[in-house]
């Protein structure tokens, strides 16, 4: 009898359980404006993505390397390199268009509205 609804309780109760979490969290302001805020979120997204990036292309950099010292034919020391700049272009670009949207684009913001 007891094992009968047992699915169905823990149902009801996960549900009270995310009801509960939900509804009981509230935001304060905390006298920032909302741009504010959204800035400060994109610059340490951005800080985030920067250190992650930096770190996966040095490791991958130290691997095309290692594969580059190890071959022994000029068809894998071409590929080699391919993949060195291929890594080095990607990570440029990331970092390029994170630093633009964090900290470029607020300094431009107030250029364009119209006189």
């Amino acid at each position: 009898m007891i094992r009968k609804n047992f699915k169905k309780r823990i149902q009801v109760f996960v549900c009270f359980l995310v009801l509960f979490i939900f509804c009981s969290s509230t935001a304060f302001a905390a006298g920032e404006d909302m741009f504010v805020v959204a800035d400060n979120i994109i610059r340490d997204v951005y800080n985030h993505i920067a250190g992650i990036s930096t770190v996966l292309a040095g490791l991958m950099s130290a691997v095309a390397v290692i594969g580059l010292k190890l071959t022994s034919n000029q068809q894998k020391t071409d590929q080699a390199w391919d993949w060195l700049k291929r890594i080095w272009i990607s990570w440029t670009i990331i970092n390029g268009i994170g630093a633009f949207i964090a900290y470029v684009r607020p300094l431009l913001s107030g250029y364009n509205v119209l006189p």
